[in-house]
Formats: C-alpha cells, sequence, structure tokens
C-alpha cells in the first residue's frame, strides 16, 4: 500500500454566495456551468481522494450542486476566512488530511493538486502544504500578487505582499515565487487552529497563513507551472470565461500600465461635507496627503484628471493650487467625460484608473479600466468597483490608491525614501 492510499484525503471547496465584488459568484455560469461545478469536477480527477465535497452557507449554492450531483456541507455564515469554515467541517467528515481548494478557480487543474497531496503524503513532518510558481519581477511589484520565499527544502520562510527578496544591488539577482491560494492541513493542525493568536505579521499583511508560521508550523510549498487567474471580479469573470472558451486573450487592465487616473471630488478628494459661510460661499475640507498623491503621480509622469458633478470657486481654486489641468467641472455624463478626459492624456480605457464614492461614479466605473470605490461607500457603489479601498473619502483614500500605482510601477522610491522624494519634490504642492 502507498502512502497516498494509506491516508484518507478530502476536498473541501468553500463557496460563500455573498461577496461585495461579484454576488453569487460560486454560481457565475461558465459554459452552461455554475462556476463551483468545474473546481468540484477537478477535484474529483484527483487520485486517491476518498471525498470531494462544497461547503456553503447558502441554500442556492446547495440547490445547485444537489443539480449537478454534487456533496456538500451547510456551514456557518459566521466564519471569518476559509480556513475557520474548514475547521467545521472537519468536525463532521474525518479525514488525515484536508485540502482547502477555492470555489472560484475553475481554471485549477487536478495534476497540481494531486502533487499538492501526494507531497503531503510523502513527508509525514509537514504540517501544511501550498503551491507556489515562478512570476516575473514587475508582476512580484503587486501588493494583491502574494510571494513566499522557500528554504532549500521548500518550507516556506515567508510569505508577503511587498516584493520579497528584495534585490539590494542588482535586480536580475532576484527570482520570486507567487503563492498560490491552496492549502493542504494534517487534522491536527485544524484542531488546533481556533486556538492559534493572531499575531502581528497576520495584522499587518492580511494573510492568514502568517499565524501558522508564527506558530511554528512547517508549510511546504511545492512548485508547479504557472496556472489561471482566479475570479474576484465581473472583469476577472470575463477574462476566465473567454480563456475557457478558448477565445483569443482579453487585455487585461493592471495598476503597471496605468497612465490616467480620474478621481471623483465630494466623497474622495473630501469626505463629502459642504460647508456654507453666510455670504452662501461654499467651503470645502480637503486632505493634503491626497494633494500630495496627486503630484507625486503628476511628477511620476501619470496624469490625474478631477471630474466633478459640482462646480465652485473653492473647488476650481483647489484644482488650480494642485496644478491639476485635466478636470471637468458640473458633469452630468460622466462616462461621456471620461472618453474625453482619455483622450486629452492619450490614454486607453486599460491604462485608466477612476475613484469614486456613490451612485453618479457608476458610468465612470463601466467605461475605465479599473475602478476603486472608498471605504466609505454604500455597498451597491462597492459591488461595482473592481477594487475597494482601504481609507475613507476625504481621510486620506487618493493618496493609498497614489501609493499602490506607484509602487505597482516600481516607483516607490518617490514616497518611501529621501533620496527618491527628492527627485520629484520641485514640483510638489500639498
Amino acid at each position: 500500500m502507498n502512502d497516498l492510499t494509506a491516508k484518507r484525503l478530502v476536498i473541501v471547496i468553500p463557496a460563500r454566495y455573498g461577496s461585495s465584488r461579484l454576488p453569487g459568484k460560486p454560481l457565475a455560469d461558465i459554459l452552461g456551468k455554475p462556476m463551483v461545478q468545474h473546481v468540484y469536477e477537478q477535484a474529483l480527477q484527483v487520485p486517491h481522494i476518498h471525498k470531494v465535497l462544497i461547503a456553503t452557507d447558502d441554500v442556492r449554492v446547495a440547490d445547485a450542486v444537489k443539480l449537478f450531483g454534487g456533496e456538500y456541507l451547510m456551514t456557518s455564515p459566521d466564519h471569518p476566512s476559509g480556513t475557520d469554515r474548514l475547521t467545521e467541517v472537519m468536525r463532521q467528515i474525518d479525514a488525515d488530511i484536508y485540502i482547502n481548494l477555492q470555489g472560484d478557480e475553475p481554471l485549477v487543474r487536478s495534476a497540481d493538486i494531486a502533487k499538492l497531496a501526494a507531497g503531503m503524503c510523502a513527508d509525514e513532518t509537514v504540517q501544511v502544504g501550498t503551491l507556489c510558481h515562478p512570476i516575473p519581477s514587475k508582476e512580484a511589484s503587486n501588493p494583491n500578487t502574494v510571494k513566499v520565499v522557500l528554504a532549500s527544502n521548500g518550507d516556506a520562510l515567508y510569505f508577503s505582499r511587498a516584493a520579497i527578496p528584495y534585490p539590494r544591488d542588482d535586480e536580475s539577482s532576484a527570482c520570486y515565487l507567487k503563492h498560490v491560494g491552496v492549502y493542504a492541513y494534517r487534522r491536527e493542525v485544524l484542531e488546533a487552529y481556533a486556538q492559534l493568536p493572531q499575531t502581528m505579521l497576520e495584522q499587518a499583511e492580511k494573510l492568514e497563513q502568517l499565524r501558522l508560521l508564527a506558530a511554528g508550523l512547517r508549510i511546504r510549498a511545492f512548485e508547479i507551472e504557472p496556472t489561471g487567474p482566479g475570479v474576484d471580479t465581473p472583469e476577472c469573470l470575463a477574462h476566465v470565461r473567454a480563456i475557457m472558451a478558448g477565445l483569443p486573450a482579453q487585455r487585461q487592465p493592471s495598476l503597471a500600465e496605468t497612465k490616467l487616473v480620474i478621481t471623483d471630488v465630494d466623497g474622495v478628494l473630501t469626505d463629502g461635507g459642504l460647508y456654507y459661510d453666510a455670504t452662501g460661499e461654499c467651503l470645502k475640507r480637503f486632505h493634503v496627503r491626497d494633494g500630495l498623491g496627486i503630484r507625486l503621480l503628476e511628477e511620476s509622469g501619470i496624469r490625474v484628471a478631477v471630474l466633478s458633478g459640482r462646480d465652485s470657486a473653492t473647488l476650481r481654486k483647489r484644482v488650480a493650487d494642485l496644478g491639476v489641468t485635466l478636470h471637468q467641472f458640473g458633469v452630468k455624463d460622466k462616462a461621456r467625460a471620461c472618453f474625453e478626459l482619455m483622450a486629452q492624456a492619450n490614454a486607453q480605457a486599460h491604462e485608466t484608473v477612476c475613484v469614486g464614492d456613490d451612485s453618479i461614479d457608476l458610468p465612470a466605473f463601466e467605461v475605465c479600466g479599473l475602478s476603486f470605490a472608498v471605504a466609505d461607500a454604500p455597498s451597491y457603489v462597492k459591488a461595482k468597483a473592481s477594487h475597494e479601498l482601504k481609507t475613507q473619502g476625504g481621510a486620506g483614500a487618493f493618496r493609498e490608491l497614489a501609493d499602490m500605482i506607484l509602487l505597482a510601477q516600481g516607483k516607490e522610491d518617490v514616497f518611501g525614501t529621501a533620496k527618491g522624494f527628492s527627485t520629484v519634490m520641485n514640483g510638489i504642492t500639498q
């Protein structure tokens, strides 16, 4: 009997119906099947697996699973992470190793999961297993791509949103590995997981695997070939549908290619409050960090345009103080205005990012390659944006986005070092 057949392995596919950016994501249709069915069918092809089941918190997902003949388990809607949901499954389904396979990865390959399972069975000392693959340095600069560095035996030394390792002298000397969020856990690890404290590392990076590393657990990362994208947004879904249909790959927008940022004013550059003095003059409160973010982008060759449904002397004065020459005020049709601003900046839609906070910004979201909603935007606005910011409008939200763009383009020195800032400071106004 080989190691694989000696162990009881179970694949669990968490499938939450709720998603702020793509509601009902597990049931999104891809080639006539719900997305979660594609993942389930790939899991069934992994050899020596004793059970494959979908863990969901919604009857709509459960009903869809029943229709295609899959197995499911209802779990609590209150779990903060997929690992917590997996822990609930463990209490009802017995296994030696549990493989957590995301329900929004329809391009997952059964061979990769088989490699993970075989690796876990081959070495009893490995407590947690996961996957990784090489990426170019340009992708490594994206904080949304999680990187991992490994010991010579394949154990993870650290996971980070930052580009690790850091090439101090020669950028060509560094090789980067992207972490693929598929995990295999031994039962005893899951039993102990709920008692493990969140650490500073996990809270800072927002990566739950750092909780395991901080507790001294071994995470072995098995290298695979580069994988297809997962599904997080409507744009991702369209891209995956095209890939699976065999259509030509569509160019995907990225912060690394951004040439133009179009920003709303009230609720983004301000907190949305309107103040009137005794003469009826409208006053607004702007954040200096947003102003500095605008200038950092402009001085780094990335144009910024101000697009507002309002018009006032106060607004025009602030825009003039910041040296912003691309602007439209009193706009009713923001989609048309965005196209006009793109033409003025010589930027294509996939090179344009917009940031907004309310329903009036939704037409702009639709025509720009990437869209960002501030943290205090209504949920229905966030659902239409491709990304959400962590900062509220008027509190530095634009600066958060500016830093993300500069980081994605390898220009973080202009805000992160005195030497880098000195190269652009002559044109800076807050």
